[in-house]
């Protein structure tokens, strides 16, 4: 009886679909960024607050990704950029073929940056890629400094990690170099950015670095 590992299988798709999106966003200049976490974290305040930085610069487009609601979807419709949601109805992640079916609400040729805002998991999301240029972790304050080492593979796999509610630091049990020290024990070499995204602290240097991969690439 042949055996099939379905988690392989799976994986093994969604690549293909990854790589569909890959080849469309090169044949129109895009470049993405999958933006991850556990629920809470601040993720859809930092795109909020980076918004004031990209918009002069690029054509951007959001994707939003919830088991369900459309909340922080709606919060970013009114930034004046285009904004489409995606609700799961359970899975833990989005997958390259939700991407795919989302970029077909957008103009493409009308977009030079598209960030998604990936369903809050610290598990899932890193191993399901669509296509994207980047992966950032945002890792909060208030969760603890253990994350890096009880989620290995959503650290190891980013090339961005945002330390947010920095601002909370000496009211939670968080310790920065703690962090930055079991991630160079993984072997990464994500750029690290302490923030404080409701207060716009942290924001700006974040901001231009990401405006740099982006020209970079562009």
């Amino acid at each position: 009886m042949k055996k099939i590992d379905l988690n392989t299988s799976i994986l093994a798709n969604n690549e293909i679909w990854a790589q569909k999106n890959r080849e469309l966003f090169d044949t129109h200049g895009i470049f993405t960024v999958n933006m991850m976490s556990s629920p809470g974290s601040g993720k859809t305040t930092i795109i909020e607050k980076s918004l004031e930085y990209f918009i002069p610069h690029f054509k951007m487009g959001i994707i939003v990704g919830d088991i369900e609601t459309t909340e922080d979807a709606n919060r970013l419709k009114g930034r004046g950029v285009p904004v489409v949601q995606i609700n799961t109805h359970g899975a833990c992640h989005l997958d390259a073929r939700m991407i795919s079916g989302a970029l077909n609400s957008f103009n493409l040729e009308e977009l030079d940056l598209l960030i998604v805002e990936n369903v809050g998991n610290l598990v899932c999301p890193a191993d399901f890629s669509f296509g994207e240029d980047l992966k950032v972790a945002v890792l909060s304050t208030p969760e603890g400094n253990d994350k890096v080492r009880k989620y290995p593979d959503m650290f190891r796999k980013s090339h961005a990690v945002i330390i947010n509610k920095i601002d909370l630091i000496d009211f939670v049990d968080f310790n920065l170099d703690r962090v930055e020290r079991d991630l160079k024990n993984l072997g990464s070499r994500a750029e690290i950015f302490p923030m404080a995204a409701s207060k716009g602290q942290g924001v700006e240097a974040w901001c231009q670095w990401l405006m740099s991969k982006v020209r970079k690439a562009n």
